[in-house]
């Protein structure tokens, strides 16, 4: 199995980071039609994919190369190098990919690819094509939908920071992606492949969330950053911007309804601002009121304070239209 061997101080000193390349690889997969999608990718694969398919489907280079440096069960090193920021920008990220040199990616995609390399990728440019597409794909189909899918995020990292004060590390690394499992010891296993233990000590670790299906790994030799990209929760990678019924903004007011409808799954007030964008004082206001009308009601999880709709909240989400 992938074993990482990780010191106190790393797990200490680990940041959880939104990274808008790791958004944009994790569309690249979805728009291959190679991997499996996520229920956060799925509505947006089908707005998505007549823009992609109008732009690139005759391009001679795009599809073979998303055939073979994006493929299941392996992302081409170069594609995905950890972030060096703990507010990393698309541009900086690029320009780190664009960086490479043709031979360096050639090399990567070949790593465990059992058939000859696509002849487009033997030309010269292969790096300027990928840089060509991945800039693209960020504009057109990711950016437009930046600050919803960073509230996501967003709201991912804020559970799961609640989850470690509660549980500690076990309790977040725990499935945190498929086969990921703390074993304790300073072991975390990373996946079920077998491949050969990596020391991580004196590394800087950081934890990406990304609405994709499987997520992956990454490091920069000589390996002082390695990176999680790991898939959010499910019932946190919800479209945050979800609209609630008509009658009930009239009723209770916008925002007050927006909060309820998040309120399907229990949800702490820090993932409630980090989802909705509003002030941790209006989040915490609008709960109150929404408390004393009996629609919402509260639990504690260990340090955590939940909201949870009632019956009577359920029933004014579920019970009218416009």
């Amino acid at each position: 199995m992938g074993l990482w061997r990780i010191d106190a101080d790393v797990l200490a000193n680990s940041r959880f980071v939104v990274s808008p390349m790791a958004e944009t690889v994790g569309a690249l997969a979805a728009l291959n039609g190679l991997h499996r999608v996520s229920p956060a990718q799925r509505e947006w694969l089908a707005e998505a994919m007549p823009a992609f398919r109008a732009r690139w489907a005759g391009d001679d280079f795009a599809l073979p190369f998303l055939r073979d440096a994006i493929r299941p069960g392996w992302l081409a090193d170069f594609l995905v190098k950890p972030p060096r920021a703990d507010a990393p920008g698309f541009a900086d990220d690029l320009a780190r990919v664009a960086a490479t040199t043709d031979e360096q990616a050639r090399r990567d995609i070949l790593e465990t690819l059992d058939r000859p390399l696509a002849p487009v990728l033997l030309e010269p440019g292969l790096v300027e094509r990928a840089v060509e597409l991945l800039d693209w794909v960020w504009r057109h189909m990711v950016r437009p939908g930046w600050p919803r899918r960073r509230r996501v995020l967003e709201a991912d990292i804020v559970a799961r920071t609640d989850r470690l004060t509660s549980g500690g590390w076990a309790a977040v690394l725990d499935g945190m992606r498929p086969g990921m499992r703390w074993l304790g010891d300073g072991r975390l296993q990373i996946n079920t492949y077998d491949y050969p233990p990596r020391d991580v000590s004196g590394s800087r670790l950081l934890f990406v969330p990304t609405t994709a299906y499987r997520g992956w790994v990454s490091w920069e030799e000589p390996g002082d950053v390695h990176a999680v990209i790991y898939p959010c929760t499910g019932w946190l990678a919800q479209d945050p911007d979800v609209v609630p019924p008509g009658a009930l903004a009239r009723l209770i007011g916008p925002a007050r309804a927006r909060i309820l409808t998040l309120l399907a799954a229990p949800k702490s007030t820090t993932q409630l601002v980090a989802l909705t964008g509003l002030p941790l004082g209006s989040v915490g206001g609008h709960l109150r009121v929404l408390r004393d009308a009996a629609l919402t009601a509260r639990r504690r999880a260990g340090r955590s304070v939940l909201y949870y709709r009632t019956e009577l909240g359920d029933a004014l989400c579920t019970g009218h239209g416009e």
